[in-house]
């Protein structure tokens, strides 16, 4: 198990990558060219398309002393639609790079990034067997940057499991493999995020497995004094995963899909049909009650990754 630094340590490394500062930047919004997650906020960019965005600044609003949730409450409607509209929406931009510097919002981030990325991402190592600071750190990046079970699915499957040829054997096998997917990516925006694992390869080199201060990532320095002093991207290589829900009209496909044969795989009774009906909404939200997540019926990330999706 990670000590509290270990676990900064490694998050530091993931906020550096996604807005160049070991705290990450809580007020941060960004739109890149070619960004399938179009609009993306805060310490660990959450993107619109994901549905990520709209969960964040619903669980802000819901706080009582959130100094903008008066404010961004009338916007919960289009980011829930993922509304496109919202990219270039000066208004709604100023008020999220305005709410980052409320306290408020900056707890909201640290809870809602450690239940959606942080805790999916240490349980999956440890189902693994993944047990390094520095591997649990590959793992977590995958969680925010996306395609986790499919590059540990192909690496495995070339490689061997970590059980077979070893921990640290297994991760180097990783970031290999996913360089060279997202290196050939189709998306052009993705082939430059290599950079991610030629930098988590680079403390390989320097022998950092326990992850101990000071360390430097991408020539951004992370050390004690620095975690410890008060707070002041990302495109998705999933792509745009779509915010499953019960809505008219109802949402039918293979995403649709999918998500019923993994709840049925989870052992929950679910016709396979393809279509987010009121019996998938049910089944839905019995498995989030029994996993320990919050039972809205919304397979948004942390629900995505409990069913590894």
């Amino acid at each position: 198990m990670l000590t509290i630094l270990q676990k900064r340590t490694a998050q530091a490394i993931v906020n550096v990558f996604e807005t160049g500062q070991p705290l990450g930047d809580y007020g941060k919004v960004t739109l890149l060219p070619g960004d399938p997650g179009h609009l993306t906020y805060g310490r660990s960019q959450t993107t619109l398309t994901s549905g990520n965005l709209f969960l964040l600044i619903r669980a802000y609003v819901a706080e009582r002393d959130a100094v903008f949730g008066p404010l961004l409450s009338g916007y919960l409607e289009r980011l829930a639609d993922a509304d496109l509209t919202l990219d270039h929406d000066v208004a709604f931009r100023m008020l999220l790079q305005d709410a980052g510097d409320d306290p408020v919002m900056q707890a909201v981030q640290d809870a809602f990034f450690d239940r959606v990325y942080w805790q999916p991402a240490v349980r999956a190592a440890e189902m693994l067997g993944i047990t390094t600071p520095l591997g649990t750190t590959a793992v977590y990046d995958s969680h925010i940057h996306g395609s986790w079970p499919r590059m540990r699915d192909r690496t495995s499957a070339q490689h061997g499991r970590p059980a077979d040829i070893g921990e640290e054997r297994w991760i180097e096998a990783y970031l290999a493999t996913r360089r060279a997917w997202l290196a050939g990516h189709p998306i052009p925006l993705l082939r430059r995020t290599v950079y991610r694992m030629d930098a988590l390869k680079e403390l390989i080199s320097e022998r950092k497995w326990t992850l101990r201060l000071p360390i430097r990532v991408r020539g951004v320095e992370i050390s004690r004094a620095i975690l410890e002093a008060t707070p002041p991207v990302r495109p998705s290589a999933d792509g745009a995963a779509e915010l499953l829900r019960l809505r008219q009209p109802m949402l039918r496909g293979d995403a649709v899909r999918a998500l019923q044969q993994a709840l049925a795989a989870a052992g929950l009774d679910v016709e396979i049909d393809g279509v987010f009906g009121p019996a998938t909404d049910v089944a839905v939200r019995t498995f989030q009650r029994d996993r320990g997540l919050i039972a809205d019926g919304i397979v948004g990330p942390a629900t995505r990754a409990a069913l590894d999706l």
